[in-house]
């Protein structure tokens, strides 16, 4: 069995949790727009941009490379968590088990915290820790943070 692991760390955000779980919900349209550095595309293959079992490809540059990102969306609103299931892109080459999952969780009338834990499994002992790839979901939800409260 080859390595397998968890990260998990909390962003703080301003402005409400409802408000930020809409966004990386049902909003994902504009986040080439919002935060073209990093997404410059994102397609809906099955499903609705907000519903559960929802499938869709992200096109995003990190570390100066453009990958591919395919995933499977699950959908809790009662806890404000999203789970996106790797199924296919760059990162799957090297692992046989991505999961990114946002929470987020209230802590005053306008701020609330971000937390993300992916959930990982390479496909060989040789493969690397996905570790770059926590720094890149941090990053994405920091710079979405500024455009959530803008809106």
């Amino acid at each position: 069995m080859a390595t397998s692991g968890t990260y998990v760390t909390e962003v703080p955000l301003k402005g409400t949790a409802e408000k930020h779980y809409k966004r990386w919900k049902s909003e994902n349209h504009v986040f080439p727009d919002t935060i073209g550095h990093h997404i410059q595309n994102v397609t809906v293959h099955e499903g609705e941009h907000d519903s559960h079992g929802s499938i869709r490809s992200w096109n995003y540059t990190w570390d100066g490379k453009e990958e591919v990102f395919k995933e499977k969306r699950e959908v809790d609103d009662e806890n404000m968590t999203l789970t996106l299931r790797g199924l296919e892109g760059h990162v799957m080459d090297q692992l046989k088990v991505y999961d990114v999952i946002y929470q987020f969780i209230p802590k005053t009338d306008d701020s609330c915290v971000c937390k993300i834990t992916i959930v990982w499994e390479k496909r060989t002992d040789d493969s690397p820790e996905p570790s770059n790839y926590m720094k890149f979901v941090k990053s994405l939800v920091t710079d979405m943070n500024h455009h959530v409260v803008k809106a």
